[in-house]
């Protein structure tokens, strides 16, 4: 019973996986931008809050999320406001960078592993609509008499082993034509895509209703 739950979930949480959304764009961003390292941090941060997510489910912490209308505001509140901001910053950089369109963006100690790290994962925490969708989710691939806590946080692995297998294709295919999406001009098309992309999600969330 438990492997047909673990099949199952794998089955749903490849095509959530798949489908465009904040955690891909951010991903393509820092590996257009930075490159393979600090791209593979920023998806290790994601998954990080994937498993805080996937183990706060599966102890009822979630749940609080979904039953209290104060504490989901507030995190909805903090998240749409970290996103809003972000996003501006990633506009702004794209609208004021005034060098040649033929110039390489290097990476920066702003833009080091843990930056990029902290960057993923206070992206997918700050985001309450993922603690939501756990708590809805994860009940139904629990069998009966087993341990809520290993087996969400099972579930919540086998998304990060998807997550992981996803963003590792899209780094590498994006690194395989680096050379071309390395001028300023393309790098300043894709801050301003991805600043945009956050603050629609900033703001949905932020106008959103529980």
């Amino acid at each position: 019973m438990l492997l047909t739950a673990v099949l199952s979930f794998a089955v749903m949480a490849g095509l959530v996986t798949i489908v465009p959304g904040l955690d891909t764009a951010i991903v393509l961003r820092s590996a257009v931008t930075h490159g393979r390292r600090q791209a593979f941090a920023t998806a290790l941060g994601i998954n990080t809050g994937v498993l805080i997510w996937g183990a706060g489910a599966a102890v009822g912490v979630s749940a609080l999320l979904t039953a209290s209308t104060v504490a989901y505001t507030v995190v909805r509140i903090a998240g749409a406001g970290y996103m809003v901001w972000l996003g501006a910053r990633l506009l702004w950089t794209a609208l004021h960078d005034r060098r040649g369109p033929g110039i390489e963006l290097r990476p920066t100690v702003a833009s080091g592993w843990f930056r990029c790290w902290t960057r993923g994962l206070m992206t997918n925490l700050l985001n309450p609509k993922i603690g939501a969708f756990y708590v809805a989710v994860l009940p139904q691939f629990i069998p009966p008499d087993t341990s809520h806590l290993a087996v969400g946080l099972l579930l919540a692995l086998v998304h990060n082993v998807e997550g992981l297998l996803w963003f590792s294709a899209i780094i590498l295919g994006v690194h395989t034509i680096r050379a071309a999406l390395a001028r300023r001009s393309v790098q300043q098309v894709v801050d301003a895509v991805t600043g945009t992309t956050l603050i629609g999600f900033g703001l949905k969330l932020g106008l959103s209703s529980k």
